[in-house]
């Protein structure tokens, strides 16, 4: 199973591997692969949160999420989206800015640098909505329950989500952005840009996350229709294709799953700035992570590792949590990313160690590891 899952990935590092040793020798070899395990490790809570939607999808737009979606990923934001970051705060055309990219790297990396506070304010704010949803919502399995239990109370305040984010996002227009740093080590106030891009990646994450919402909560009643619409067909002697119906939730969702795999990407091309301003290198490095990351979503779902390990996804989010804040802040102080990564690291491994330790004590209970008493789980959470 692992084999499998993984065969793509593992046969585009040997390709992606030899193609740098060959093209531009060892060095490449070298970065390239720093940037793959980069990736990888600031990327794996994004693999669980998207295997939670994805397990909602059918073969078929898993499928596609490996496919399509790899290549969005790829080429669109670690290929073309700094260029385009370039080409809008250079205020020059794509060719042009590519041409920047292999002629002038320094000056392509300082126009990045500088784009930063925008990046961070936009994705941020994405990532910050999808934690203040989850942990303001009421759910029967809690992980740290002392926590949760009254923040889940707080969440039956109408749009409250919403109001938390944009005063944070006040507060860090007025203070980080402030005294934003630009790639010549000068303070400058980029409090306009940064309120800007913030409220345009809350817009994103309300209409991307609404519509998939709403797709997702009717794919009953779509599929109730589906079945009404079959039986009206073999009436009148005619076949009607399932997709068009389960096909537009699908669309949605695998939309809501492109924008968060965006937003999660933002750090890690940030990062590799820090390693190399080669275009052609970062965008096979991260490439590959990325590559990494999507067959372990999908190996999620199909081992049912959520449902096996029940705590996962909560510790996802608390790691989703923190690397908004993180965003947020290095728009005026600089983070190293080993401590980002470490941070996502960190909490989902003690999310899977509380599970486990949750499996344990159903197991000895003689209940089920899947379907434990709710007030057992609470205690299980509390105590993790």
């Amino acid at each position: 199973m692992i084999l499998k899952t993984f065969r793509w990935p593992m046969g585009i590092t040997a390709l992606g591997l030899a193609a740098a040793a060959v093209f531009w020798g060892w060095e490449a070899f070298g970065v390239v692969l720093i940037l793959s395990i980069l990736e990888i490790s600031l990327s794996f809570d994004n693999a669980v949160v998207n295997a939670g939607v994805l397990k909602k999808m059918n073969a078929y737009w898993q499928k596609i999420f490996l496919t399509v979606g790899v290549l969005i990923a790829v080429f669109g934001m670690r290929l073309v989206f700094p260029v385009l970051i370039v080409a809008i705060t250079a205020k020059v055309n794509p060719v042009e800015a590519v041409k920047l990219a292999l002629n002038d790297p320094s000056r392509y990396e300082s126009l990045v640098t500088d784009a930063h506070p925008a990046i961070a304010a936009f994705g941020g704010m994405f990532l910050l909505m999808i934690f203040l949803d989850f942990i303001l919502e009421d759910r029967d399995i809690k992980w740290l329950a002392w926590l949760e239990r009254p923040l889940a109370k707080l969440g039956k305040v109408d749009m409250l989500s919403v109001c938390v984010a944009l005063i944070a996002l006040l507060v860090v227009s007025q203070t980080f952005a402030a005294h934003a740093h630009t790639s010549s080590g000068h303070a400058v106030d980029k409090s306009s840009t940064v309120l800007l891009a913030g409220v345009a990646g809350l817009i994103t994450y309300l209409i991307v996350g609404g519509l998939s919402g709403h797709f997702e909560n009717s794919l009953e009643e779509e599929e109730e229709r589906e079945e009404e619409e079959e039986a009206k067909a073999r009436a009148a002697g005619r076949t009607v294709s399932a997709v068009g119906l389960a096909g537009k939730a699908a669309f949605f969702m695998f939309l809501y799953l492109e924008v968060l795999d965006a937003s999660f990407s933002f750090d890690g091309v940030i990062g590799a700035f820090a390693i190399t301003n080669h275009i052609f290198w970062m965008a096979l490095g991260l490439g590959i992570g990325a590559m990494y990351i999507r067959s372990l979503t999908v190996y999620l779902v199909r081992q049912g590792t959520l449902d096996d390990y029940v705590y996962l996804e909560h510790g996802a989010h608390y790691a989703i949590g923190a690397l908004a804040v993180i965003l947020l802040v290095t728009i005026q102080h600089e983070i190293n990313e080993v401590i980002t990564g470490l941070v996502g690291v960190v909490l989902i491994g003690a999310s899977f160690w509380s599970s486990v330790r949750r499996n344990k004590k159903l197991e000895a209970e003689g209940g089920d590891a899947g379907e434990g008493p709710h007030e057992s789980e609470e205690h299980a959470g509390a105590r993790a």
